[in-house]
């Protein structure tokens, strides 16, 4: 291989253009052109400046081999990894801007460091750039709480109930009626779940547009794949030809809404209903491999490997420490503890623990023990208040929930609540759209303006966009219990005809019946 090969691979893996390269190394993209033709050579200054940049070594760029891998073997030069390689969501230096905005979010006072947070991002990947993330890490952990912060957002379980304004009360509920709520509670996630997961990660300035083009807006049914034409795929970014469709399904695919679902269930067969958060960790690494979990969690799941017990594994340069994943968990907490909404969120603290801090932990101790007070009644405000009263009253999490819940109470059109949302958080950003708060928010909002119907409600959590399939699973999720299963359509279960694929190791295939009972045996132990 000769320089010029060389320069053009590495400037394709990069994905960088000729212009790009010429203006980073300061020549004329015409040089850049006859270095990669063979026609040219770069002058020493040049070949150093792109070793530098590329993070290679002078023999790999001039010679195409490296002879600093024969140092690193017999030990006569550091060992290092292959930056390039390393997922983003697992290299903290790859994530400094939603660091930042995670920071601010929280209070930390670190406005002074934003070009600097900024400037470090755009680093190529390497060991400097490893270096300066470790670096902004430590000021993120050390920083103080800027002045004039108005919210106080433990983390720990016995600083939260000492902020709630609710109780532990158990509620009644009809134990004959338990079957029917647990039946529903399970196909009306799974039934949000795919849903949403036909459009999850569009954005709603093509969501809604392909929506009105198909016949579905406002929503009312699943998306088919036969409302697809050529013609309309081609109008559209997003790749729509490559999704699940209810209507070319046999079984439930795989999601990780439902994955969760089933480890939590697991989780209560191997440890019990007194678990620890050790046992959760412990859990995650037996039943799934990495790539089964994404942002916060795919962090945990690496610091468990790295030696990070929680509650550590949650903090440890984990930008992502109060996106949506533990709110996507708490489900089967409540399914276990019908009637008792403080003893579902105390067990959702537990599973929220080890990926999630401050509202991250919040969202799935709010989803918990709504949807086992879900198991007593069927009046949303009371559900949402159930849930409410298991979070501290100082957080933002409980101030725009309530915001949501007084806007209805006050006549706020539906129209209107769900523009609030999108007003205060963006989609357009992986941080807004991906947060615990815009989707609790959405997942409140579809239950109150929903009035209790199953298919309008999840419709509505679905076409509002953000993160569709998790939205549509909770609302689903929570209307099941609260009405059983014969308030669900045969519509919305029937694609699945009693299957749920997972991505867990012994568990690729189970029967949704199974899981149901077995749900069952748990709430009797």
């Amino acid at each position: 291989m000769n320089i010029g090969t060389s320069i053009h691979k590495i400037r394709n893996d990069a994905k960088l253009t000729q212009a790009q390269l010429a203006e980073i190394v300061g020549v004329s993209q015409q040089s850049v052109q006859k270095w990669e033709s063979g026609t040219a050579t770069p002058d020493l200054d040049k070949i150093i400046r792109l070793a530098k940049y590329f993070d290679v070594s002078l023999d790999s760029l001039v010679l195409g081999n490296d002879s600093r891998a024969v140092a690193e073997m017999t030990g006569a030069d550091l060992i290092e990894p292959q930056y390039q390689i390393v997922q983003d969501q697992e290299f903290y230096a790859s994530n400094l801007a939603t660091e930042y905005q995670q920071s601010i979010d929280e209070g930390l006072d670190i406005e002074v460091y934003k070009d600097l947070f900024s400037a470090v991002s755009r680093l190529p990947k390497n060991e400097i750039k490893k270096k300066f993330g470790d670096a902004l890490f430590d000021l993120v952990r050390t920083a103080k709480q800027r002045e004039g912060y108005r919210y106080v957002e433990p983390s720990t379980l016995e600083q939260i109930k000492s902020l709630r304004r609710g109780n532990d009360n158990i509620l009644p509920f009809d134990e004959d009626a338990l079957e029917e709520k647990i039946s529903g509670a399970w196909r009306g996630r799974i039934a949000g779940c795919m849903l949403g997961k036909t459009v999850e990660g569009v954005r709603t300035n093509e969501l809604h547009p392909f929506l009105k083009e198909t016949g579905n807006f406002p929503m009312y049914r699943y998306i088919q794949r036969t409302d697809l034409t050529q013609e309309i795929l081609d109008k559209y970014t997003f790749r729509f030809s490559a999704r699940y469709y209810a209507d070319r399904i046999d079984s439930m695919p795989v999601d990780d809404d439902t994955n969760y679902t089933v480890l939590a269930q697991e989780l209560i067969q191997s440890f019990g209903r007194d678990f620890t958060p050790l046992d959760v960790a412990t859990n995650w690494l037996k039943y799934q491999r990495k790539a089964g979990y994404c942002t916060a969690e795919q962090v945990a799941f690496c610091n468990f490997i790295k030696g990070f017990a929680p509650p550590q594994s949650a903090m440890y340069q984990n930008p992502y420490r109060e996106w949506i994943g533990a709110q996507i968990r708490g489900d089967y907490y409540g399914y276990i503890n019908p009637g008792n909404p403080a003893l579902a969120a105390e067990m959702a603290w537990r599973d929220a623990s080890i990926s999630h801090i401050k509202n991250g932990i919040y969202g799935e101790m709010m989803i918990a023990a709504m949807i086992a007070a879900a198991a007593s009644t069927n009046d949303i405000e009371q559900i949402v208040s159930a849930g409410l009263a298991q979070i501290p009253c100082t957080s933002r999490l409980y101030e725009e929930i309530t915001s949501v819940l007084e806007g209805f109470r006050s006549g706020t059109s539906q129209t209107a609540c769900f523009e609030s949302i999108h007003e205060k958080y963006d989609e357009y950003t992986q941080h807004g759209w991906c947060h615990t708060n815009s989707n609790a928010m959405i997942v409140v909002a579809s239950l109150l303006y929903g009035g209790g119907d199953f298919g309008k409600s999840i419709c509505m959590a679905v076409e509002t966009g953000f993160d569709t399939d998790c939205n549509g699973a909770t609302v689903g999720s929570i209307l099941g219990m609260a009405n059983g299963i014969r308030s669900i359509p045969e519509c919305w279960t029937k694609p699945f005809n009693d299957t749920l694929h997972t991505g867990l190791y012994g568990f690729e295939t189970v029967r949704i019946s199974d899981r149901i009972a077995r749900t069952l045996e748990h709430i009797k132990k």
